[in-house]
């Protein structure tokens, strides 16, 4: 049940957020040359999936949302924080921007923050998110004591956003179309709103998709505004290899400051975003997070889980969405996962022995086969499954995950759920 944001003295707190934001430089175009800020990438899982967006894709050199080499453990985030720190005394900002979801990946954010927070006090959070989740943990964001959140937000219509977003994971239930864009556009809105209200300063994020949301922004601003964002950042498409708007055409610089200058009445713009990596380090325009990979962990280009590579069976008609129960299976889709990227194996063929909630084979030796096709995975990833099945893979040492996410979505998760239970209060 979503919580109440605890009021604050917003009088008594105006000064240290403009101290703050001094410092800050994404929201302080004086700060962008002066101070330095590192993302961590601690948030591997992603709620919803955008159509202008792949994770999955990683180069060293390459600047974006969404990539990262490497995903870390909040142990490990404290660590690298800490050397980081002893080299860049300019330092001033931790952020977390992926590679997923900041709000999809909570426990670890919040545990992330709390371990740096309790080293560093001084050290000034921010957070990205997509606001789906923001209801709920906005209370939350107010009490850890973040002062600067962003949240992307690219329609207000979900005729549009349906153009945009291809689903939305929502409270274990799975919308597509326009049922999702409306969920997804009425939290950021409410989200935004309590945020704004209790002393945090928002910026919106708007990707501008000239065929699709170009004409649209300015409403966009103007209804963040209504709601207490404080700052808008009008970005432009980037095609990213793989997602499905890879063939669109990059939305051009000239055609972005015109937005901008056409919203600058209603909100203040900022004009200086590198749209920076997940694991940016360093001032805006140098990012130094090569300096600061770990040369056996973080392979450009091959993103290596700090723990390990697991190994997922799948439920899937189509190997796009986790869209079949467990016993009505016929096939099994083995992928590997490290926390990054995903990569597809082989199928693996079985026999089916449900067909009907009452027409389930009890033959113990063809349940039996069916696991014994893939005991050498180290999780089940299905839509559904029953107690006496998932009973008899956790017998097995398998992992059970439900999802009906995306595959790549839900491989995600899968490896969050493992290495939860490697690390209990890393998910």
């Amino acid at each position: 049940m979503e919580q109440p944001c605890p009021k604050t003295d917003l009088s008594g707190e105006a000064v240290e957020l403009a101290a703050k934001t001094a410092k800050h430089p994404c929201y302080s175009f004086e700060a962008h040359q002066k101070f330095a800020r590192m993302h961590l990438p601690v948030a591997p899982v992603c709620n919803i999936s955008c159509n202008y967006c792949n994770r999955k894709y990683d180069c060293v050199n390459e600047s974006r949302p969404g990539v990262t080499s490497s995903v870390l453990t909040p142990e490990e985030a404290l660590a690298k924080f800490t050397r980081v720190k002893a080299e860049l005394p300019q330092l001033s900002v931790v952020g977390i921007a992926g590679p997923g979801d900041a709000l999809a990946n909570w426990r670890a954010v919040r545990k992330s923050i709390e371990l740096i927070k309790a080293a560093a006090p001084d050290t000034i959070f921010c957070l990205s998110t997509n606001g789906l989740m923001l209801p709920r943990y906005a209370p939350e964001i107010v009490e850890l004591g973040i002062r600067h959140v962003t949240v992307t937000v690219n329609c207000l219509e979900p005729a549009i956003g349906a153009s945009i977003y291809h689903h939305v994971h929502y409270q274990g239930n799975y919308y597509v179309g326009e049922s999702a864009a409306n969920i997804l556009i009425n939290n950021q809105l409410t989200g935004i709103e309590r945020l704004a209200a209790n002393g945090v300063l928002v910026k919106v994020n708007t990707v501008m998709i000239k065929a699709i949301n170009g004409s649209h922004i300015p409403e966009v601003v103007k209804a963040v505004k209504e709601r207490g964002a404080a700052l808008s950042n009008i970005m432009p498409l980037i095609p990213a290899p793989g997602s499905v708007f890879r063939h669109f055409p990059q939305t051009s610089r000239k055609e972005v400051e015109a937005l901008r200058d056409l919203c600058q009445s209603e909100l203040p713009q900022m004009r200086h975003c590198q749209q920076c990596r997940a694991d940016a380090i360093g001032l805006l325009n140098e990012d130094q997070s090569y300096k600061f990979r770990d040369a056996k962990k973080e392979l450009p280009g091959n993103c290596q889980s700090k723990h390990g590579l697991y190994k997922v069976a799948v439920t899937s008609r189509n190997r796009r969405m986790i869209d079949l129960h467990y016993g009505y299976a016929e096939a099994f889709h083995i992928y590997e996962t490290d926390g990054s990227r995903s990569t597809f194996l082989e199928t693996r063929n079985v026999a089916k022995y449900c067909s009907g909630k009452a027409t389930c084979e009890e033959s113990e030796a063809v349940k039996a086969a069916v696991v014994q096709n893939f005991a050498d995975c180290d999780a089940v990833l299905t839509m559904r499954i029953g107690y006496e099945a998932q009973k008899r893979l956790q017998e097995r040492g398998i992992a059970v995950v439900e999802s009906c996410a995306g595959v790549e979505e839900g491989l995600l998760h899968a490896f969050q759920v493992l290495e939860a239970a490697r690390t209990p209060g890393i998910a």
